[in-house]
């Protein structure tokens, strides 16, 4: 089952289960998904290009998280919360601190890294293979710990 047809599919069920964080979230994906295949000008998107909008929304909401707690805006803090638990839904399984790890070290060997220097050559080199498994934060801070070493 696609993306979309697993949006609406659930977007049937959360109109009758009367949900409507949950509809108004499904919905919105969904416009962004119509719109990314729009700009590239294609009918439909691939998995890749799915997976990239959903990281992409996903970013905006945990950024707009941060924000709204530093703002101490409670009511929209939990707002929030909904969103990004339903987005994290359709994501794909994360990888656990040890897996990503492991792919930061295996990265940093096949490019030859050496110093901060090469940070984007990395970057560059693991971003694909962890596309929509890991938060690129999070993997920054791991590739920059194994690259001062």
């Amino acid at each position: 089952m696609t993306l979309l047809e697993q949006l609406n599919t659930d977007m049937k069920q959360a109109m009758k289960d009367k949900d409507k964080e949950k509809l108004g979230v499904i919905r919105m994906v969904k416009a962004s998904l119509q719109n990314e295949a729009i700009k590239q000008g294609n009918d439909s998107l691939s998995e890749d290009d799915e997976l990239t909008v959903l990281s992409r929304e996903l970013k905006q909401r945990k950024d707009s998280l941060q924000e709204f707690k530093a703002a101490g805006r409670d009511d929209l803090v939990s707002k929030l919360d909904v969103e990004i638990s339903v987005l994290q839904a359709y994501m794909p399984k994360q990888l656990s601190e040890q897996e990503l790890e492991e792919v930061v070290r295996n990265t940093i060997q096949e490019v030859n890294a050496t110093s901060k220097k090469e940070m984007g050559k990395v970057m560059s080199a693991i971003m694909p293979k962890v596309k929509g498994k890991a938060d690129g934060s999070s993997i920054n801070k791991l590739v920059l710990k194994h690259l001062d070493n």
